[in-house]
């Protein structure tokens, strides 16, 4: 009975340290977007950075909206990706 309680309190410690990061979706803005091929600029430069686990960029929209850990990245990475990408971003106001 000890070894499973010990089996138990080893499974619960291993995922707590994961509970502290959280999955976070930003929105950026992305207004020098002039072709249909920038998002994919945009996109590939998003995925690039550590812990981005999905980027969805819309031309008609101007936008990048990026799912993310955010114990691994922040949003200033994020728009440091797309700016050295020649894309400059900021985080859009509505979230």
């Amino acid at each position: 009975m000890k070894a499973l309680t010990a089996l138990l309190g080893l499974a619960l410690l291993s995922t707590a340290g994961g509970a502290l990061a959280a999955t976070r979706t930003v929105t950026l803005t992305v207004p020098t977007m002039d072709c249909a091929t920038c998002p994919v600029t945009i996109r590939v430069a998003l995925l690039k950075v550590p812990g981005v686990s999905q980027a969805k960029v819309s031309y008609e929209r101007r936008e990048a909206r990026v799912v993310f850990d955010d114990a691994k990245t922040d949003v200033a990475a994020l728009t440091r990706a797309t700016d050295s990408a020649g894309y400059p971003s900021f985080l859009a106001d509505k979230q």
